[in-house]
């Protein structure tokens, strides 16, 4: 008697068991379209082969694990030795090894790589974003090492390989390696150039040994490290191996683990030098420029991960709408939910399609570095800063059970301020963003340039065109104003995207309420002439 109280009806079923690269139409037309036909077969079957293993109850579980068994610290043996080592749930280790295998980091050495990568990466995001962190600085760490071509050629094969080789050996002996950051310290933060951390030349030439505290120091658990330091000669970047040639542990004393709001599966820890050995990389008061390369790349992963997270938050509340019935009717056809899921729909579409271009144009090299340096640091403002709201309207759309941690939303909203907060908060963003505008004209120009190929095509682009132009010709008080600027630059930019590329249910929808005004300040306020169907439709994940 007490079992026919608890049957189970109007629930929808779990978002397992699909291919979550075909069901993303966005994602799936953006590679198409920036990947070379020569290359489009090959790439699909393997982001298609991943898309299942991120659809599949299997590794979706990996994630919940990683992420209800965070790190922990060891810093000394069952003996009292000093060992500074991270312990990892099983799963994370599957994950990490899933995604190096999947050319999360091998990028740089293959046809039409960044856009491959770009495209794995914004689906692996949607599985866990922690285990995305390592994969990220790894595959960052390669333009930075290339302005050495000895230290380039002696760890660029490891950082790109798709072997992932645990445990702390010297790198000679392994068949892949991991790298992480340490830019940051507690007096200075984002001002890197106010580090205290000292760097003293040893006999050997380009060795030094380095002293002083990283605040944050990324994947601490990885085979080597570029940080910077004070230098004779000024800021430095440094490559800092944890494991030396001969076996012996360098010095990277791990001091504790940040407690995050979110990320949890992954370590971020605070770390001190005391006499550590180092490889300078690049000249000496050369830092910054040096480990730049690194830095937009990373950025650029910020806005991919915030893609995937705002797909996978979209995916997850339009696939519990499409099941769910309310007053006599699936939410997905009523009215009101329609138009927040159609408003979701269209934001996570444009971070999408934004994304990907930044990611091929990584691949074309030299010919779009000035589009690069101003449209990477206003998409790390915009897209980031889109992905929380995104995130808590999505889990609204499954009521109280947005809110339980088994809908998996409760992990995503936690997850969606951290890649607008690392990498360069907002303001960061905004004031790099007024530095290339007033520093490197060619960036402008070929922002502009970009734009224009959808001139013509929407009135409400055109005004948005002319409008941004008017705000860029007065200079007076632009800091002040650096945020609203880098905002219309990433919305003016998302906007020609959409209209050249995307469907024109999409492109109309961006440009009515992101470009023309015609919306309100929260989501699910789209104009009532917009095909709401259409848009919801194409968002959703098909089992």
């Amino acid at each position: 008697m007490a079992g026919s109280t608890h049957s189970v009806t109007n629930q929808p079923p779990p978002l397992t068991g699909y291919d979550a690269y075909t069901a993303d139409r966005a994602l799936v037309e953006a590679v198409e379209r920036h990947l070379p036909p020569a290359l489009r077969d090959e790439a699909d079957g393997e982001l298609s082969a991943l898309g299942r293993a991120c659809g599949s109850a299997q590794v979706q579980e990996w994630g919940v694990q990683a992420n209800e068994n965070p790190p922990r610290l060891r810093t000394h043996d069952r003996y009292g030795h000093r060992i500074d080592e991270v312990d990892f749930h099983p799963s994370w280790h599957r994950l990490l090894g899933k995604g190096v295998s999947a050319g999360l980091t091998a990028a740089w050495t293959r046809p039409g790589g960044q856009v491959r990568r770009a495209a794995a990466f914004v689906l692996w995001t949607q599985v866990d974003a922690g285990n995305c962190c390592p994969l990220s600085m790894t595959h960052a760490a390669v333009p930075a090492l290339r302005t050495d071509p000895e230290l380039a050629a002696e760890w660029e094969p490891l950082l790109t390989s798709m072997v992932y080789d645990r445990g702390l050996r010297p790198a000679a002996g392994k068949a892949g390696a991991l790298f992480g950051m340490g830019m940051t310290e507690k007096q200075g933060g984002s001002d890197v150039r106010a580090n205290t951390t000292r760097a003293v030349p040893l006999a050997e030439s380009g060795t030094y040994a380095l002293t002083g505290h990283k605040w944050f120091c990324s994947a601490p658990m990885s085979d080597a490290f570029l940080v910077l330091a004070q230098a004779p000669g000024g800021l430095t970047c440094f490559l800092v191996p944890r494991v030396l040639e001969d076996g012996g542990r360098n010095v990277f004393l791990l001091q504790r683990l940040k407690d995050k709001l979110g990320n949890r599966s992954n370590a971020s820890a605070e770390v001190e030098f005391d006499g550590t050995w180092a490889r300078r990389v690049g000249e000496e008061g050369r830092g910054v420029r040096t480990i730049i390369g690194m830095v937009a790349a990373t950025r650029l992963d910020c806005v991919l991960g915030s893609a995937g997270l705002m797909r996978q938050a979209v995916a997850q509340a339009v696939h519990h709408c499409a099941y769910r019935e309310a007053f006599g009717a699936r939410l997905v056809d009523q009215p009101l939910m329609r138009n927040v899921l159609a408003d979701l729909a269209v934001e996570s579409e444009a971070a999408t399609t934004l994304a990907l271009r930044l990611a091929a144009a990584c691949d074309d090299g030299e010919q779009e570095r000035a589009l690069l340096r101003i449209a990477v640091p206003a998409a790390k403002y915009w897209v980031t800063k889109r992905c929380a709201p995104v995130a808590v309207e999505a889990a609204e759309c499954l009521g109280g059970n947005g809110y339980v941690e088994e809908s998996q939303l409760p992990r995503l909203v936690r997850e969606s301020p951290l890649n607008s907060i690392w990498e360069g908060a907002g303001n960061v963003q905004a004031l790099d963003v007024l530095r290339v505008l007033r520093r490197e004209p060619a960036a402008l120009d070929a922002y502009l340039r970009e734009v224009g190929l959808a001139r013509g095509a929407d009135h409400r682009l055109d005004a948005a065109i002319r409008s941004l132009l008017t705000e860029l010709a007065d200079l007076e008080g632009i800091e002040a104003r650096a945020r609203r600027v880098t905002e219309r630059l990433a919305l003016v930019l998302q906007g020609s995207l959409l209209v050249r590329f995307a469907p024109s249910d999409v492109a109309d929808a961006f440009c009515a309420t992101r470009l023309g005004g015609d919306a309100g300040a929260a989501f699910g306020t789209l104009p009532h002439s917009l095909a709401r169907e259409s848009l919801v439709e194409r968002a959703r994940p098909t089992l």
